[in-house]
């Protein structure tokens, strides 16, 4: 037979077999905490337990853009319209307005809720002279109510404190 001919033949099948060869020779994987490795003798080292089920595929992620001054500037877009001091300030005063709005309403709603409450023991209506767990549910779905009116003024609050004074 001639060598050309048998290393035609032949050579598909050793390709194959060094393939299968270099999929058995994979080491095994350590997870190390947040770290995997594969090199033995460092996981004995550290204590590392083996990976079971499959390979592991580590993707670096990308790096930020640095700009050219080595530090990036906080900038709006490029086509963002510029706004006037005055234009600002007024829409900071419109913001105020809506804000002192919210937070009277929000306060409004709290005082009836308040009243409404009655230091725990709403006053029963039909409903609940009837149904006594009725009454136990509304009290609790009064005090939740409470508790979340003051959540929201406590927040509107904040957002009023984050406004320039006018």
């Amino acid at each position: 037979m001639n060598l050309k001919l048998m290393s035609a033949r032949c050579l598909p099948l050793l390709l194959a077999l060094g393939a299968a060869s270099a999929a058995q020779a994979q080491n095994t994987i350590y997870r190390c905490g947040n770290e995997y490795t594969n090199n033995a003798n460092q996981a004995r080292e550290r204590g590392c337990k083996p990976v079971d089920g499959g390979n592991v595929t580590v993707v670096e992620g990308t790096r930020p853009a640095v700009a050219a001054s080595g530090a990036a500037k906080p900038s709006s877009p490029a086509g963002a319209p510029k706004v006037t001091a005055n234009d600002q300030r007024a829409r900071d005063s419109d913001a105020r307005a809506i804000l002192e709005a919210e937070l009277r309403k929000a306060q409004a709603r709290r005082a009836e809720l308040v009243k409404e409450y009655n230091n725990g023991a709403p006053e029963r209506n039909a409903l609940d002279l009837r149904n006594p767990q009725k009454y136990q549910e509304r009290t609790a779905e009064l005090k939740a109510s409470i508790a979340r009116s003051e959540s929201d003024i406590e927040g509107i609050q904040r957002e009023l404190s984050r406004l320039p004074t006018p």
